[in-house]
């Protein structure tokens, strides 16, 4: 199961989590393993005053997710393009093959909801 980390008091938005889609108050839905890259991702859920979720440039920071770097396992194996005659030719090479993601390794930070702008 992912972090969840509460930035601060009070009422948080409502999400949920099934496998690696991450949904924010049946607005926005995010394939978080979609997401992953060779770096750090992080993505912004902010509102605007009317409640609208969006990824981004909202006014009211909503949460924050943070999904590390893949990371890869590196294998040695013999090297299909070695030749003898090449000089720097290298009998090996390695392999990285990248680690299967995991939801254990993202940070979900929440915020508390701006009153007013959220029915609850």
């Amino acid at each position: 199961m992912m972090k969840v980390i509460e930035a601060n008091e009070g009422t948080k938005i409502p999400y949920e989590v099934t496998k690696t889609w991450l949904s924010f108050d049946d607005q926005i839905m995010l394939n978080l393993k979609a997401k992953e890259a060779d770096n750090d991702v992080n993505i912004d859920i902010t509102s605007d005053a009317f409640g609208q979720l969006e990824t981004g440039g909202g006014i009211y920071y909503v949460a924050q997710i943070l999904i590390p770097a893949r990371q890869y396992t590196e294998t040695e194996v013999e090297n299909p393009d070695y030749d003898e005659s090449v000089e720097n030719s290298s009998k090996t090479i390695l392999k990285r093959d990248p680690v299967p993601f995991s939801m254990d390794n993202v940070t979900l930070t929440l915020y508390a909801l701006k009153e007013g702008v959220f029915n609850e």
